[in-house]
């Protein structure tokens, strides 16, 4: 099946006064139909700004590369690169049509002058479906219609979470973007949630969750990127990657997880404003050599993967 979104090269700078922050590096990755693709790592390792990148949504201080091509269902022939078309195209015919954003702080990306009933209502109105529609999607998405009479500083975060997926959703758009969708949610509600966007992949359309909650990845993604340092270290299938993961950074976060080691990752990531030359991760490795002065490549970038009698168990 032909992808839905192809990234190749995407890299992000931001330029502070006195250093440039590398928060993404030559990213390639690929979304086809029905494939929820999980993007996972610690917290500062571009993740989000990957979400941004291709929402249009980085701040003026961004220097953005690359290329990020959106299949398009109706308009001119051949994709659209998410990258180069412009702001016009991006607010009329991409956010909330063609990719919806589920935001990591929901509260901020909500109108506060306007209940939850109204927001929704617009939104589905703005994507010509029925604004009557409101009580069906909130339940879809786990909220109790009642909340939708409430403000947005009214509602909890686990609240207004559900309800910046609700309108994510109401535009059935092909691409979702998740970002930490489950933040703010209890444990019944977090596995509502992964429910609800496996069932949209099952349905036909793409997410791309962004999560730190590795257990989350493991019981819904199709397929998983891990990031370090602005880069994909490890690209695979997630039922290969979380039984034999192949990069030393990914099978530390599998070591770090309560049903497994439960020991954290040696060091600290490095300063996203002097990334050394090679191997990023070569400073908190085990297996680290010479070689790794030179940027490894490839679905697994480690000059020394960890072979399948070397996984955790």
């Amino acid at each position: 099946m032909n992808p839905l979104l192809t990234v190749s090269g995407l890299t992000v700078r931001f330029q502070l006064r006195d250093a440039v922050v590398a928060a993404v590096t030559g990213l390639d990755l690929t979304v086809r139909p029905g494939e929820l693709l999980a993007v996972v790592g610690e917290s500062g390792c571009g993740k989000s700004v990957l979400a941004h990148a291709l929402l249009g949504l980085l701040p003026a201080n961004a220097a953005v590369s690359g290329k990020a091509l959106l299949t398009r269902a109706v308009g001119p022939p051949g994709p659209v690169d998410l990258l180069a078309c412009g702001e016009k195209t991006l607010a009329r015919e991409i956010r909330g049509r063609r990719i919806g954003l589920i935001p990591q702080s929901p509260a901020t990306a909500l109108t506060v002058v306007r209940r939850g009933r109204r927001l929704l209502a617009e939104t589905l109105r703005a994507h010509r479906r029925d604004p009557g529609l409101a009580d069906q999607v909130a339940r879809e998405a786990g909220l109790d219609p009642a909340d939708l009479e409430r403000y947005p500083f009214e509602l909890s975060g686990g609240m207004a979470q559900r309800l910046a997926t609700a309108l994510a959703l109401a535009g059935e758009p092909p691409l979702l973007i998740a970002d930490e969708p489950t933040g703010g949610l209890d444990r019944p509600l977090v596995d509502h949630t992964l429910d609800l966007l496996r069932r949209r992949c099952d349905d036909g359309a793409a997410v791309l969750l962004i999560t730190h909650d590795l257990a989350a990845a493991e019981r819904v993604a199709d397929t998983v990127a891990v990031m370090y340092a602005g880069r994909i270290v490890e690209h695979r299938p997630a039922r290969e990657l979380f039984s034999a993961p192949a990069h030393p950074y990914s099978r530390g976060l599998l070591d770090a997880l309560p049903d497994r080691e439960f020991r954290a990752v040696a060091g600290h990531p490095p300063m996203l404003t002097a990334l050394p030359r090679g191997c990023a991760f070569a400073a908190r490795c085990d297996r680290v050599s010479g070689a790794c002065a030179i940027q490894p490549a490839g679905p697994v970038a480690c000059h020394h993967p960890l072979t399948t009698a070397e996984a955790p168990a």
